[in-house]
């Protein structure tokens, strides 16, 4: 029976452990190194990633966290915790900030902006769709979102977003402007905002924030994947019922533009 927390020093936590109950599913807050042995999968929610680097140092969580992702346990960084993945990472306020590190990327911490560049985009997300499926388009919610500048290799992109490439090529703090069609013109730049790399799976945009729950689906299918001794409709949170998590297909976002 596989075990999932949520990371609960600051951010969304909330927001996906009520993500996670829509689909009849309940989550562990995890404050403490300690919990990490008891669960099978971990969320990394999103909120200001300096914040909460500064408080997982200060609960000593780093070395259990990168502990937990080398042992090849399933992590889900959203927004801050996709930049906690991340091996490398620019933009970041003076003095810099602690990784976890693992996946295979270089990303930007603020490449849109501010809070008030915070948006809302229709994402392509055929292998989600797939897996899951529902539309082949993804709702994205955007709030002073990150995005992967450069993947390795073994990293699989699993949404990109378009935006008009003479802004996409600054640096700093400056904004940058999404393409309102997502197509690729010829002057515009596609930048990656999801990514699978084994066990590790990273969104630059908030699914906990919609009523789409196919993102949380799909995490607890690798969860499943990854986890000895489990099946297919076995996967629990902790402290939830063994009820297998049902299929659903709710397309429409809580937040509309």
């Amino acid at each position: 029976m596989a075990v999932v927390g949520v990371l609960a020093l600051q951010g969304s936590f909330n927001e996906h452990i009520a993500a996670l109950r829509r689909i009849g599913v309940k989550g562990l807050e995890i404050r403490k190194a300690e919990q990490l042995d008891c669960v099978s999968g971990l969320i990394i929610p999103g909120g200001e990633s300096t914040t909460m680097a500064k408080l997982a140092e200060y609960h000593n969580m780093f070395p259990a966290l990168r502990e937990f992702v080398k042992m090849g346990k399933p992590v889900w960084g959203t927004c801050a915790g996709l930049i906690f993945l991340a091996n490398k990472a620019v933009g970041q306020k003076e003095g810099g900030q602690e990784l976890v590190g693992g996946l295979d990327c270089l990303v930007h911490r603020n490449f849109f902006g501010s809070q008030i560049q915070s948006f809302e985009a229709d994402l392509s997300v055929p292998e989600l769709a797939a897996k899951e499926g529902g539309s082949s388009n993804f709702r994205g919610v955007f709030i002073r979102a990150p995005a992967i500048l450069e993947a390795g290799p073994e990293v699989d992109v699993l949404a990109e977003v378009v935006v008009q490439s003479n802004e996409s090529t600054k640096s700093s703090s400056n904004s940058v402007k999404v393409s309102k069609e997502q197509t690729d013109p010829e002057s515009d730049k596609k930048v990656i905002v999801a990514v699978k790399q084994g066990n590790l799976l990273a969104t630059a945009f908030h699914p906990e924030l919609t009523a789409d729950t196919r993102w949380h689906r799909y995490f607890l299918k690798m969860v499943d994947e990854l986890s000895e001794g489990t099946t297919a409709s076995g996967i629990v949170i902790a402290g939830g019922d063994s009820t297998a998590v049902q299929e659903q297909k709710i397309d429409l976002p809580v937040f509309v533009l």
